[in-house]
């Protein structure tokens, strides 16, 4: 959950008349959730927000299924994943339910010929590879890798990229994504037991206002459908705001691991939080270190939820043959846990410098047919033992 925060002008008090140096007055607007009783913030238009010019057609974004009752380990190898120009055409949906949308994308350039909303969903980029600025209604914030940029639905936004070789992780939440309850007291700030605190957050910064009459085309994502509306001003004419909802962002090289003497469960990495998954950011870390601890995590069955590892960067220390931006899926209903040797050779290190975000839902997910295609189709063996030498 993001701290009160303000950018640009604003009047004293709320709901009264601002007025514009020139005469006239600014337009108020309340961007809120959950009806009028969540986060919310007010934000000052020099012009109407709600001027549409033209509406044009729509386009279906409605994930295929290639597999609605999966019961299969699987691991996706999302590098594999072709670039692609426009920012939305490069978002490959691996997986999905009625609460959340969890894929990958590798836009080659700058979002800038359109806005976007997403009207549905809070979005969650992870970005990989790629930096640049994340530019909104309510403020810029620069990105590099690792790090987690929190967009509230609604937010109309663009993305500058400074690189081509961009690479994100994102999940689109049909709840709002916030910190986890039990790391903030009873005001909401952050305790001093949290593997973070608010001096970690990436705030909107620079507000960009814009005064500019034309045609602007935006692109709202709404019940899985791609709408385009033109506008007849400039989208960022915010000329201030303050308030609790707005975008974020967060690295995840700022996140500071809890450790023990024997093996921590993996809430301890917990990130965020929403009525229907978690986020968890697995990081570089001690070991256990009680004289007889097991660092590899123990067999676990996942009966509640369905569980997707990204790997991000280094050598996960609980399986094999993992690499960068492979993506894995262990679902509900089956344990899962160390790979063959991962146990084993675990005993006895004191460090691990992994990196990758988890997610766990808590309704089945659907794989998607693009999933597929990058599906190794193998990986549910891979807890096999080698077969004895002389057999085939």
């Amino acid at each position: 959950m993001p701290i009160y925060h303000k950018l640009g002008k604003i009047p004293a008090k709320r709901h009264i008349q601002f007025e514009k140096p020139e005469g006239g007055l600014y337009y108020e607007q309340l961007f809120g959730t959950i009806g009028f009783d969540g986060m919310a913030s007010l934000m000052y238009h020099i012009h109407r927000p709600t001027q549409v010019m033209q509406i044009l057609e729509s386009q279906d974004l409605t994930p295929k299924s290639a597999n609605a009752h999966n019961m299969m380990m699987r691991k996706f190898i999302g590098f594999d994943v072709e670039p692609k120009d426009d920012f939305l055409e490069s978002r490959v949906p691996m997986m999905f339910n009625k609460d959340c949308i969890i894929g990958v994308a590798a836009p080659k350039q700058s979002l800038r010929e359109y806005f976007y909303k997403n009207a549905d969903s809070d979005e969650l980029l992870f970005i990989h590879k790629g930096s640049g600025t994340l530019r909104t209604q309510l403020g810029n914030i620069s990105f590099e890798y690792g790090d987690y940029l929190v967009i509230p639905r609604g937010m109309i936004f663009q993305i500058d990229f400074d690189t081509v070789d961009n690479r994100i992780f994102y999940v689109e939440s049909h709840s709002p994504i916030y910190t986890p309850k039990r790391y903030r007291n009873h005001f909401g700030q952050l305790l001093e037991s949290s593997p973070y605190c608010e001096r970690d957050y990436k705030l909107p910064e620079i507000l960009e206002t814009y005064d500019q009459k034309g045609e602007f085309l935006i692109k709202i994502k709404k019940q899985h459908q791609l709408h385009q509306l033109i506008y007849q001003y400039h989208p960022f004419d915010v000329v201030g705001f303050d308030g609790y909802n707005y975008p974020w962002g967060f690295s995840i090289h700022n996140f500071e691991p809890i450790t023990g003497r024997i093996h921590q469960p993996p809430p301890v990495h917990q990130t965020f939080q929403t009525d229907a998954f978690v986020v968890c950011s697995f990081c570089p870390r001690l070991y256990d270190y009680h004289p007889k601890a097991i660092p590899a995590p123990y067999n676990h069955s996942n009966i509640d939820s369905d569980e997707v590892i990204y790997y991000v960067d280094g050598d996960f220390m609980s399986r094999n043959d993992i690499a960068k931006g492979h993506i894995t899926l262990h679902p509900g209903g089956i344990p899962h846990g160390p790979h063959p040797g991962a146990m084993e050779r675990s005993i006895g290190k004191t460090e691990t410098h992994e990196l990758a975000v988890m997610v766990d839902t808590f309704r089945p997910l659907m794989i998607t047919e693009n999933a597929l295609k990058y599906d190794d189709g193998k990986y549910f063996q891979s807890w096999m033992p080698p077969a004895p030498k002389g057999e085939l």
